[in-house]
């Protein structure tokens, strides 16, 4: 039987999609982040749910999802468990649940399948050119470029999600770049630019972790939508 290992579920989630949200953090992530808020979910944890016991815990909640909320799968990187979601998302879609899936395309394949079950992606863009992903996640960019493949292919709605960390993204070069890669995924209905925190670095004191971006200052909220009005600009005269 299938099982899924689930970190935590929070209910009448408001920002991880449209509407009110139960949102189901999956454990297991490929990527190493430097500015991973959540570096408890690294490790896929044990197995806690069966797909039945999952979907009956979400739609607990069914009332409060109206018109457009539903259910978001987060991480970790829930492609990681590509197999459980889709076993829960048959059982959601018979009671016709608004999916959202919240990844940053770093799986383990066979893409096309789960996008089946999906009906909007937040696409978690880390880098826009392959050293600096690399160098920023621990991994190539390879695999991500794989999951953009697919899910051009797939038609869904997408939602864009960029972390502006000061230094690195915050900087007229960087949305430049940021362009042609967001012009390259297909039906993007939303971009948002989320400030870089710090909220996650007691987790990592907690877990005896060294944070990587502890001297890095947060980004303020109002340069950020400066940049986020930059963007949209250049964005929408190419």
């Amino acid at each position: 039987m299938t099982k899924g290992a689930i970190d935590s579920i929070e209910t009448f989630g408001l920002v991880d999609g449209p509407g009110i949200r139960t949102v189901v953090f999956l454990s297991g992530c490929k990527l190493r982040c430097k500015y991973c808020h959540n570096p408890e979910t690294w490790i896929r944890g044990d197995e806690n749910y069966t797909p039945e016991e999952l979907a009956t815990r979400i739609l607990r909640n069914k009332n409060y999802f109206q018109r457009n909320g539903g259910v978001t799968f987060s991480g970790g990187e829930p492609l990681l468990q590509s197999k459980f979601i889709i076993e829960v998302a048959k059982i959601l879609k018979k009671e016709n649940i608004h999916i959202a899936l919240d990844t940053a395309g770093v799986g383990n394949g066979n893409y096309d399948e789960i996008l089946k079950y999906v009906d909007l992606v937040l696409l978690d863009i880390k880098h826009t050119n392959k050293d600096d992903y690399q160098d920023l996640t621990g991994q190539p960019i390879d695999e991500n470029l794989k999951f953009i493949k697919s899910l051009n292919k797939s038609g869904k709605k997408v939602w864009i999600r960029q972390v502006i960390v000061p230094g690195i993204m915050d900087n007229e070069e960087y949305l430049s770049s940021l362009v042609p890669v967001v012009k390259n995924i297909k039906n993007v209905e939303k971009i948002q630019f989320l400030p870089y925190h710090k909220l996650g670095l007691e987790k990592y004191n907690a877990l005896g972790i060294d944070y990587p971006f502890k001297d890095i200052p947060e980004m303020d909220k109002e340069k950020c939508q400066n940049l986020y009005e930059k963007f949209m600009k250049i964005y929408t005269k190419n």
